[in-house]
Protein backbone atom coordinates (compact mmCIF):
# COMPACT_ATOMS: atom_id res chain seq x y z
CA UNK A 1 0.00 0.00 0.00
CA UNK A 2 1.23 3.36 -0.89
CA UNK A 3 1.77 4.99 2.43
CA UNK A 4 0.83 8.35 1.14
CA UNK A 5 -2.81 7.88 1.90
CA UNK A 6 -1.90 5.80 5.08
CA UNK A 7 -4.39 8.06 7.20
CA UNK A 8 -7.15 7.14 4.88
CA UNK A 9 -6.66 3.67 4.49
CA UNK A 10 -5.53 2.53 7.75
CA UNK A 11 -9.74 2.46 8.70
CA UNK A 12 -10.51 1.32 5.48
CA UNK A 13 -9.40 -2.94 4.37
CA UNK A 14 -5.87 -3.39 4.64
CA UNK A 15 -3.50 -2.74 2.07
CA UNK A 16 -6.13 -1.14 0.05
CA UNK A 17 -6.31 2.51 -1.56
CA UNK A 18 -10.05 2.39 -1.73
CA UNK A 19 -12.15 0.09 -0.21
CA UNK A 20 -13.80 -1.08 -3.79
CA UNK A 21 -12.37 -3.58 -5.67
CA UNK A 22 -10.73 -2.50 -9.02
CA UNK A 23 -10.62 -4.55 -12.16
CA UNK A 24 -7.15 -4.00 -13.74
CA UNK A 25 -7.67 -1.94 -16.98
CA UNK A 26 -5.66 -2.17 -19.94
CA UNK A 27 -3.32 0.28 -21.19
CA UNK A 28 -4.06 2.17 -24.42
CA UNK A 29 -0.92 3.90 -26.15
CA UNK A 30 -3.20 6.02 -28.86
CA UNK A 31 -5.83 7.65 -30.17
CA UNK A 32 -6.33 4.92 -32.61
CA UNK A 33 -6.36 1.98 -30.29
CA UNK A 34 -8.86 4.18 -27.91
CA UNK A 35 -11.21 5.39 -31.07
CA UNK A 36 -11.20 1.05 -31.68
CA UNK A 37 -11.85 -0.20 -27.87
CA UNK A 38 -14.49 2.63 -27.82
CA UNK A 39 -15.86 1.23 -30.93
CA UNK A 40 -16.12 -2.54 -29.16
CA UNK A 41 -17.12 -1.50 -25.93
CA UNK A 42 -20.15 0.27 -26.88
CA UNK A 43 -21.27 -2.78 -29.14
CA UNK A 44 -20.99 -4.08 -26.08
CA UNK A 45 -22.96 -1.94 -24.06
CA UNK A 46 -25.73 -1.50 -26.71
CA UNK A 47 -27.26 -4.58 -25.71
CA UNK A 48 -29.46 -4.19 -22.99
CA UNK A 49 -29.56 -0.39 -22.82
CA UNK A 50 -33.27 -0.32 -23.07
CA UNK A 51 -34.08 -2.97 -20.70
CA UNK A 52 -32.16 -0.81 -18.09
CA UNK A 53 -33.41 2.25 -19.01
CA UNK A 54 -36.51 0.88 -18.41
CA UNK A 55 -36.28 -1.19 -15.45
CA UNK A 56 -33.73 1.18 -14.33
CA UNK A 57 -31.15 -1.26 -13.86
CA UNK A 58 -27.92 0.12 -12.74
CA UNK A 59 -25.08 -0.71 -15.68
CA UNK A 60 -22.11 -1.50 -13.09
CA UNK A 61 -21.18 -4.63 -15.15
CA UNK A 62 -20.99 -2.82 -18.30
CA UNK A 63 -19.58 0.66 -16.66
CA UNK A 64 -15.93 -2.24 -15.54
CA UNK A 65 -16.38 -2.97 -19.41
CA UNK A 66 -15.78 0.26 -20.37
CA UNK A 67 -13.22 1.44 -17.42
CA UNK A 68 -11.47 -2.17 -18.17
CA UNK A 69 -11.12 -1.54 -21.85
CA UNK A 70 -8.81 1.58 -20.79
CA UNK A 71 -11.28 4.43 -22.07
CA UNK A 72 -11.25 5.97 -18.39
CA UNK A 73 -7.62 6.53 -18.83
CA UNK A 74 -7.49 7.98 -22.37
CA UNK A 75 -6.73 11.82 -21.29
CA UNK A 76 -3.95 10.45 -18.99
CA UNK A 77 -0.57 12.64 -20.19
CA UNK A 78 2.02 9.96 -22.13
CA UNK A 79 4.79 11.36 -20.13
CA UNK A 80 2.16 9.21 -16.99
CA UNK A 81 1.99 6.29 -19.07
CA UNK A 82 -1.56 6.80 -20.58
CA UNK A 83 -2.79 7.57 -24.05
CA UNK A 84 -2.82 11.57 -24.10
CA UNK A 85 -5.36 11.66 -26.75
CA UNK A 86 -6.37 14.86 -28.55
CA UNK A 87 -9.65 16.10 -27.36
CA UNK A 88 -11.32 15.54 -30.33
CA UNK A 89 -10.71 12.20 -30.08
CA UNK A 90 -12.30 12.53 -26.42
CA UNK A 91 -15.72 14.33 -27.91
CA UNK A 92 -15.94 11.14 -30.47
CA UNK A 93 -15.57 8.46 -27.56
CA UNK A 94 -18.24 10.41 -25.70
CA UNK A 95 -20.60 10.27 -28.82
CA UNK A 96 -20.03 6.44 -29.42
CA UNK A 97 -20.05 5.85 -25.83
CA UNK A 98 -23.39 7.44 -25.20
CA UNK A 99 -25.08 6.12 -28.57
CA UNK A 100 -24.80 2.74 -27.34
CA UNK A 101 -25.98 4.22 -23.65
CA UNK A 102 -26.20 7.70 -22.83
CA UNK A 103 -25.97 6.86 -19.17
CA UNK A 104 -22.79 5.06 -19.43
CA UNK A 105 -21.03 7.99 -21.21
CA UNK A 106 -22.76 10.73 -18.65
CA UNK A 107 -21.51 8.84 -16.38
CA UNK A 108 -17.47 9.03 -17.02
CA UNK A 109 -17.87 12.87 -17.97
CA UNK A 110 -16.96 14.32 -14.40
CA UNK A 111 -14.02 11.66 -14.34
CA UNK A 112 -12.33 12.99 -17.88
CA UNK A 113 -12.23 16.40 -16.08
CA UNK A 114 -10.65 14.99 -13.00
CA UNK A 115 -8.01 13.00 -14.66
CA UNK A 116 -7.50 16.82 -16.15
CA UNK A 117 -6.90 18.82 -13.90
CA UNK A 118 -5.20 16.19 -12.24
CA UNK A 119 -2.80 16.34 -14.99
CA UNK A 120 -2.56 19.94 -14.74
CA UNK A 121 -2.54 21.69 -11.48
CA UNK A 122 -1.94 18.37 -9.79
CA UNK A 123 1.65 18.22 -7.60
CA UNK A 124 4.28 15.77 -8.45
CA UNK A 125 3.01 12.94 -5.95
CA UNK A 126 -0.33 14.24 -6.41
CA UNK A 127 0.04 13.10 -10.54
CA UNK A 128 2.37 10.36 -9.51
CA UNK A 129 -0.19 8.57 -6.79
CA UNK A 130 -3.72 9.71 -8.93
CA UNK A 131 -3.31 8.82 -12.54
CA UNK A 132 -1.35 6.12 -11.51
CA UNK A 133 -4.71 4.91 -9.69
CA UNK A 134 -6.92 5.63 -13.32
CA UNK A 135 -4.39 3.46 -14.82
CA UNK A 136 -5.32 0.62 -12.99
CA UNK A 137 -9.07 1.05 -13.43
CA UNK A 138 -10.08 3.14 -10.58
CA UNK A 139 -13.24 5.45 -11.57
CA UNK A 140 -13.62 9.10 -10.19
CA UNK A 141 -17.34 10.08 -9.43
CA UNK A 142 -18.53 14.07 -8.71
CA UNK A 143 -19.98 15.71 -5.66
CA UNK A 144 -20.03 19.49 -6.72
CA UNK A 145 -23.64 20.77 -6.50
CA UNK A 146 -24.18 22.06 -2.56
CA UNK A 147 -27.72 20.97 -1.37
CA UNK A 148 -30.17 23.90 -0.77
CA UNK A 149 -30.94 23.96 3.43
CA UNK A 150 -33.14 25.84 5.64
CA UNK A 151 -30.92 28.96 5.48
CA UNK A 152 -30.24 28.12 1.41
CA UNK A 153 -26.77 26.83 -0.06
CA UNK A 154 -24.06 26.84 2.09
CA UNK A 155 -21.02 25.89 0.05
CA UNK A 156 -19.17 23.26 1.52
CA UNK A 157 -15.87 24.44 3.58
CA UNK A 158 -12.80 22.23 2.89
CA UNK A 159 -10.88 23.51 6.03
CA UNK A 160 -7.13 23.01 7.02
CA UNK A 161 -6.69 20.98 10.56
CA UNK A 162 -3.53 20.22 12.07
CA UNK A 163 -3.37 16.86 10.88
CA UNK A 164 -4.75 17.90 7.25
CA UNK A 165 -7.97 18.99 6.14
CA UNK A 166 -11.55 17.92 6.93
CA UNK A 167 -15.41 18.59 5.24
CA UNK A 168 -18.81 18.22 5.95
CA UNK A 169 -21.75 19.04 3.94
CA UNK A 170 -24.62 17.30 1.56
CA UNK A 171 -24.37 17.05 -2.29
CA UNK A 172 -26.95 16.65 -4.98
CA UNK A 173 -26.37 15.46 -8.86
CA UNK A 174 -23.20 13.47 -7.83
CA UNK A 175 -23.13 11.49 -10.89
CA UNK A 176 -20.70 8.61 -10.94
CA UNK A 177 -20.26 9.05 -7.16
CA UNK A 178 -21.92 5.43 -6.64
CA UNK A 179 -19.92 3.69 -9.11
CA UNK A 180 -16.54 5.33 -8.00
CA UNK A 181 -13.53 4.65 -6.10
CA UNK A 182 -12.72 8.29 -5.24
CA UNK A 183 -15.72 10.80 -4.80
CA UNK A 184 -14.25 14.15 -5.66
CA UNK A 185 -15.85 17.39 -4.08
CA UNK A 186 -15.44 20.81 -4.87
CA UNK A 187 -15.99 23.53 -2.38
CA UNK A 188 -13.86 26.50 -1.03
CA UNK A 189 -11.48 26.95 1.38
CA UNK A 190 -11.11 29.29 4.33
CA UNK A 191 -10.51 32.40 2.16
CA UNK A 192 -13.32 31.36 -0.32
CA UNK A 193 -11.21 30.04 -3.19
CA UNK A 194 -12.64 26.97 -5.17
CA UNK A 195 -11.01 23.51 -3.61
CA UNK A 196 -11.34 19.83 -4.48
CA UNK A 197 -11.39 17.29 -1.86
CA UNK A 198 -10.55 13.64 -3.36
CA UNK A 199 -12.37 10.99 -1.21
CA UNK A 200 -11.29 7.46 -1.46
CA UNK A 201 -14.38 5.25 -1.37
CA UNK A 202 -15.17 3.52 2.46
CA UNK A 203 -13.57 7.30 4.07
CA UNK A 204 -15.15 7.30 7.34
CA UNK A 205 -17.84 10.26 6.95
CA UNK A 206 -18.37 9.55 3.37
CA UNK A 207 -22.20 8.14 2.67
CA UNK A 208 -24.17 7.70 -1.04
CA UNK A 209 -27.56 7.60 -1.48
CA UNK A 210 -29.08 6.87 -4.88
CA UNK A 211 -32.19 9.08 -4.70
CA UNK A 212 -32.31 10.06 -8.72
CA UNK A 213 -35.21 10.09 -9.79
CA UNK A 214 -35.43 12.35 -13.07
CA UNK A 215 -37.07 10.66 -16.33
CA UNK A 216 -34.11 11.09 -18.57
CA UNK A 217 -30.85 9.41 -17.73
CA UNK A 218 -32.42 7.45 -15.75
CA UNK A 219 -29.42 5.02 -14.81
CA UNK A 220 -26.81 7.63 -13.94
CA UNK A 221 -27.65 7.38 -10.21
CA UNK A 222 -27.13 11.34 -9.94
CA UNK A 223 -28.07 11.21 -6.00
CA UNK A 224 -26.86 12.84 -3.28
CA UNK A 225 -23.55 12.48 -0.90
CA UNK A 226 -23.41 13.27 2.78
CA UNK A 227 -20.57 14.03 4.50
CA UNK A 228 -20.18 14.18 7.95
CA UNK A 229 -16.60 15.25 8.93
CA UNK A 230 -14.68 13.94 6.53
CA UNK A 231 -10.49 13.75 6.98
CA UNK A 232 -8.23 13.61 4.37
CA UNK A 233 -4.48 14.52 4.08
CA UNK A 234 -3.02 16.98 1.87
CA UNK A 235 -2.23 14.63 -0.44
CA UNK A 236 -6.35 14.56 -1.55
CA UNK A 237 -7.07 18.15 -1.42
CA UNK A 238 -6.36 20.51 -5.03
CA UNK A 239 -6.69 23.95 -5.49
CA UNK A 240 -9.11 23.81 -7.99
CA UNK A 241 -9.65 27.51 -8.85
CA UNK A 242 -6.39 27.43 -10.63
CA UNK A 243 -7.59 24.80 -13.03
CA UNK A 244 -10.06 27.45 -14.35
CA UNK A 245 -7.97 30.72 -13.73
CA UNK A 246 -4.92 28.82 -15.82
CA UNK A 247 -6.36 26.79 -17.83
CA UNK A 248 -9.47 25.73 -20.21
CA UNK A 249 -10.72 23.46 -17.44
CA UNK A 250 -14.50 24.85 -18.51
CA UNK A 251 -14.12 23.73 -22.03
CA UNK A 252 -12.57 20.50 -20.98
CA UNK A 253 -15.57 19.72 -19.36
CA UNK A 254 -17.99 21.42 -21.28
CA UNK A 255 -16.68 19.30 -24.70
CA UNK A 256 -17.78 16.13 -22.89
CA UNK A 257 -21.37 17.27 -22.72
CA UNK A 258 -21.04 17.69 -26.53
CA UNK A 259 -19.79 14.29 -27.12
CA UNK A 260 -22.91 13.47 -25.44
CA UNK A 261 -25.66 15.07 -27.04
CA UNK A 262 -24.04 14.23 -30.12
CA UNK A 263 -24.24 10.33 -29.36
CA UNK A 264 -28.16 11.05 -28.26
CA UNK A 265 -28.76 12.28 -32.05
CA UNK A 266 -27.02 9.79 -33.57
CA UNK A 267 -28.92 6.78 -31.99
CA UNK A 268 -32.25 8.35 -32.67
CA UNK A 269 -31.14 8.90 -35.98
CA UNK A 270 -29.97 5.52 -36.33
CA UNK A 271 -33.15 4.14 -34.68
CA UNK A 272 -35.22 6.19 -37.67
CA UNK A 273 -33.23 4.54 -40.25
CA UNK A 274 -33.74 1.28 -38.93
CA UNK A 275 -37.02 1.18 -38.38
CA UNK A 276 -38.13 3.10 -41.81
CA UNK A 277 -36.24 0.34 -43.19
CA UNK A 278 -37.96 -2.36 -42.04
CA UNK A 279 -41.50 -0.92 -41.42
CA UNK A 280 -44.23 0.06 -44.17
CA UNK A 281 -44.55 4.30 -43.95
CA UNK A 282 -47.99 5.66 -44.32
CA UNK A 283 -47.75 6.51 -47.65
CA UNK A 284 -45.97 3.41 -48.77
CA UNK A 285 -47.57 1.34 -51.52
CA UNK A 286 -47.49 -2.31 -50.06
CA UNK A 287 -45.85 -3.88 -53.48
CA UNK A 288 -43.22 -1.02 -53.06
CA UNK A 289 -39.70 -2.07 -52.91
CA UNK A 290 -38.38 0.68 -51.31
CA UNK A 291 -38.30 1.09 -47.80
CA UNK A 292 -39.63 4.75 -47.92
CA UNK A 293 -41.18 7.06 -51.03
CA UNK A 294 -43.06 9.43 -48.72
CA UNK A 295 -40.66 12.52 -49.93
CA UNK A 296 -41.21 14.53 -46.91
CA UNK A 297 -39.73 11.92 -44.51
CA UNK A 298 -36.79 11.36 -47.19
CA UNK A 299 -36.29 14.79 -46.90
CA UNK A 300 -36.65 15.58 -42.78
CA UNK A 301 -34.36 12.28 -42.30
CA UNK A 302 -32.07 14.25 -44.94
CA UNK A 303 -32.06 17.22 -42.89
CA UNK A 304 -30.99 15.40 -39.80
CA UNK A 305 -27.91 14.10 -41.46
CA UNK A 306 -26.72 17.05 -42.31
CA UNK A 307 -27.65 18.56 -39.17
CA UNK A 308 -25.31 15.85 -37.28
CA UNK A 309 -22.65 16.04 -39.82
CA UNK A 310 -22.20 19.71 -39.14
CA UNK A 311 -22.18 19.41 -35.21
CA UNK A 312 -19.70 16.32 -35.86
CA UNK A 313 -17.30 19.12 -37.88
CA UNK A 314 -17.74 21.43 -34.86
CA UNK A 315 -17.10 18.92 -32.13
CA UNK A 316 -13.88 18.31 -33.86
CA UNK A 317 -13.38 21.87 -34.46
CA UNK A 318 -13.99 22.37 -30.55
CA UNK A 319 -11.56 19.34 -29.49
CA UNK A 320 -8.64 21.14 -31.64
CA UNK A 321 -9.39 24.28 -29.98
CA UNK A 322 -9.02 22.51 -26.50
CA UNK A 323 -5.91 20.68 -27.58
CA UNK A 324 -4.51 24.15 -28.17
CA UNK A 325 -5.50 25.75 -25.47
CA UNK A 326 -3.80 23.03 -23.52
CA UNK A 327 -0.43 23.09 -25.28
CA UNK A 328 -0.57 27.22 -24.49
CA UNK A 329 -3.10 27.94 -21.89
CA UNK A 330 -2.85 31.40 -22.59
CA UNK A 331 -6.15 33.42 -21.66
CA UNK A 332 -6.57 34.28 -25.60
CA UNK A 333 -6.32 30.66 -27.04
CA UNK A 334 -8.48 29.43 -23.89
CA UNK A 335 -11.79 31.90 -24.46
CA UNK A 336 -11.26 30.90 -27.75
CA UNK A 337 -11.46 26.92 -26.79
CA UNK A 338 -14.19 28.15 -24.67
CA UNK A 339 -15.95 29.83 -27.52
CA UNK A 340 -15.38 26.74 -30.04
CA UNK A 341 -17.16 24.46 -27.15
CA UNK A 342 -19.57 26.24 -27.11
CA UNK A 343 -20.71 27.07 -30.18
CA UNK A 344 -20.50 22.99 -30.73
CA UNK A 345 -22.53 22.57 -27.49
CA UNK A 346 -25.37 24.74 -29.08
CA UNK A 347 -25.38 22.41 -32.49
CA UNK A 348 -25.18 19.21 -30.65
CA UNK A 349 -28.10 20.22 -28.23
CA UNK A 350 -30.12 20.90 -31.32
CA UNK A 351 -29.79 18.24 -32.67
CA UNK A 352 -30.37 16.07 -29.90
CA UNK A 353 -33.61 17.38 -29.31
CA UNK A 354 -34.90 17.31 -33.27
CA UNK A 355 -33.95 14.09 -33.97
CA UNK A 356 -34.82 12.45 -30.53
CA UNK A 357 -38.44 13.90 -31.55
CA UNK A 358 -38.73 13.83 -35.62
CA UNK A 359 -38.47 9.41 -34.87
CA UNK A 360 -41.41 9.48 -33.88
CA UNK A 361 -43.03 12.13 -36.76
CA UNK A 362 -40.82 10.42 -39.30
CA UNK A 363 -41.50 7.09 -38.10
CA UNK A 364 -45.61 7.03 -36.85
CA UNK A 365 -47.80 5.13 -34.27
CA UNK A 366 -46.43 2.24 -34.04
CA UNK A 367 -43.04 3.60 -33.12
CA UNK A 368 -44.47 4.74 -29.75
CA UNK A 369 -44.99 1.44 -28.68
CA UNK A 370 -43.44 0.52 -25.43
CA UNK A 371 -41.13 -2.57 -26.69
CA UNK A 372 -38.99 0.08 -29.20
CA UNK A 373 -38.29 2.22 -26.10
CA UNK A 374 -37.36 4.62 -28.46
CA UNK A 375 -38.59 7.70 -26.31
CA UNK A 376 -35.05 7.00 -23.93
CA UNK A 377 -33.37 9.41 -26.66
CA UNK A 378 -36.11 12.05 -25.65
CA UNK A 379 -36.20 11.66 -22.36
CA UNK A 380 -32.56 11.85 -22.83
CA UNK A 381 -31.53 14.42 -24.61
CA UNK A 382 -34.38 16.72 -22.98
CA UNK A 383 -32.82 15.95 -19.38
CA UNK A 384 -28.80 16.40 -20.58
CA UNK A 385 -29.73 19.36 -22.27
CA UNK A 386 -30.54 21.03 -19.23
CA UNK A 387 -26.77 20.83 -18.45
CA UNK A 388 -26.15 25.06 -18.61
CA UNK A 389 -28.65 25.77 -20.88
CA UNK A 390 -27.84 26.61 -24.73
CA UNK A 391 -29.32 30.34 -25.00
CA UNK A 392 -26.49 31.60 -22.59
CA UNK A 393 -24.08 30.08 -24.75
CA UNK A 394 -25.57 32.29 -27.64
CA UNK A 395 -25.45 35.86 -25.64
CA UNK A 396 -21.23 34.62 -24.49
CA UNK A 397 -20.63 34.25 -28.25
CA UNK A 398 -22.34 37.45 -29.31
CA UNK A 399 -20.70 39.31 -27.18
CA UNK A 400 -17.27 38.29 -28.21
CA UNK A 401 -17.87 38.64 -31.96
CA UNK A 402 -19.72 42.43 -31.29
CA UNK A 403 -17.70 43.56 -28.45
CA UNK A 404 -14.75 41.83 -27.89
CA UNK A 405 -15.57 40.51 -24.80
CA UNK A 406 -13.49 37.05 -23.69
CA UNK A 407 -15.52 34.72 -22.23
CA UNK A 408 -14.85 33.76 -17.89
CA UNK A 409 -13.72 30.73 -17.24
CA UNK A 410 -16.18 28.86 -15.65
CA UNK A 411 -17.76 25.17 -15.62
CA UNK A 412 -20.46 26.11 -17.84
CA UNK A 413 -17.50 27.79 -20.49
Amino acid sequence: MNAVLASVTKRQQPGHRTARAVQAAQVLRSDAEVLQAARRIAGLIAEGSAERDRDRILPEPELDLVSGAGLWAMNVPREHGGAGVSYATVAQVFSILSAADASIGQIQQNHNSAVFWLSTIGTAAQKDFFLGEILRGCRFGNANTDAPGKQGVQPTVIARTARGHVLSGEKIYATGALFAHYVTVIGQNEAGEKTVAVIPAGTPGLSIEDDWQSFGQRTTASGRVRLDRVELPDLCVLPIHRAYSEQAMGAVSQLSHVGIDLGIAQAALDDTVRFLRGHSSISQPESSPRAVVDPLVIAQAGEIQIRIHAAEAMTQRAGLAVDAAIAEPDRALRAAASLAVAEAKVLTSEVALLASSKLFELCGTRSAQSPHAFDRHWRNARVHTLHDPVRHKYTVVGDHLLNGILPESAGAL
